[in-house]
């Protein structure tokens, strides 16, 4: 972070505008209607949303907390972590994006990335620390065509769920099979879950990732509707998204696919085979220890 740019910012904090949008979870505003020099503050507080800064000019600085659920705040319990992803738009221009943490700014997203491929940046915070975005508008003589527009999720264990973020699944572990307690908590919190066979997997070597093409025997649970009918057949089809460096590949039998939504895209959790996850069910069940019921077939 230059030096220049964070005295800029703290030379303009007397002239600082403020704005909410009205469901508080997304933003949308025009720089042309802010100040010269000034600095917008937004603060949002939903677990997911957007954001369009419209002839980007000036600086916004955004500070995402949201708010816990009831349960989970009346018991005092906070998060130990949360973990912020943000996805630019295809179309992004006109604005750098910087990590404010505890005062001190990190480039997360320049325009020059953001002009190619949209990807993924994700960034895990404690509680406790004083973490905010910080979007600079770049000099551009026309600036007609300039929109900086992102999509943003925080994920914590307040939910609890798992985190399912490109941070994380970068990890050592992402690629192990699940052991049966992760594949029983899996079948309870996942967005999805989906009995079914694989059709084809397709690798994408740019995005790091494979797309693998279900067919679904039955729609167990699905928090929005990612399968669905095609054409005259009774069987829904869908896609579910895994890191490329795992792997999958195309074999015969039936599996129980579970996972989360990305961004609106499915993200593979635990994937054990439909006959060993019956067995794990059924002994659990059988032992008073499945921490929820699921239809049988």
């Amino acid at each position: 972070m230059p030096l220049v740019l964070w005295a800029f910012c703290l030379g303009v904090l007397d002239t600082v505008l403020c704005s909410y949008s009205e469901d508080q979870c997304s933003w949308r505003g025009s720089g042309l209607s802010q100040e010269s020099g000034s600095v917008e503050q937004i603060s949002l507080h939903c677990a997911e949303g957007s954001l369009e800064w419209l002839y980007p000019a000036g600086a916004l600085r955004l500070s995402l907390s949201p708010r816990l659920p009831m349960s989970t705040a009346a018991k005092g319990k906070s998060p130990r972590q949360v973990t912020t992803c943000i996805k630019p738009s295809s179309t992004f221009r006109g604005a750098q994006i910087y990590l404010e943490r505890n005062g001190i700014l990190e480039l997360l997203l320049s325009e020059a990335d953001a002009s190619l491929r949209p990807r993924v940046h994700c960034f895990t915070w404690q509680p406790q620390e004083k973490v905010a975005l910080f979007l600079q508008s770049t000099l551009h003589q026309d600036i007609s065509r300039r929109i900086a527009a992102f999509r943003y999720e925080l994920r914590g264990d307040w939910n609890s769920r798992l985190s399912l973020t490109s941070s994380n699944l970068s990890m050592e572990g992402a690629c192990r099979p699940c052991n049966d307690t992760e594949i029983l908590m899996a079948i309870c919190t996942s967005d999805f879950v989906i009995r079914g066979n694989i059709r084809t997997v397709s690798n994408d070597v740019e995005m790091q990732e494979s797309i693998i093409s279900v067919s679904a025997m039955r729609i167990h649970r699905q928090k929005f509707t990612l399968f669905q009918p095609v054409g005259k057949s009774s069987k829904s089809t869908g896609s579910i998204h895994t890191l490329l460096r795992c792997g999958v590949k195309p074999g015969p039998g039936s599996f129980l696919f579970t996972g989360w939504l990305h961004f609106g895209e499915a993200w593979l959790s635990c994937a054990p085979r439909y006959k060993d996850f019956r067995r794990i069910y059924e002994d659990a069940h059988q032992a008073h220890e499945n921490p929820c019921e699921v239809s049988l077939d």
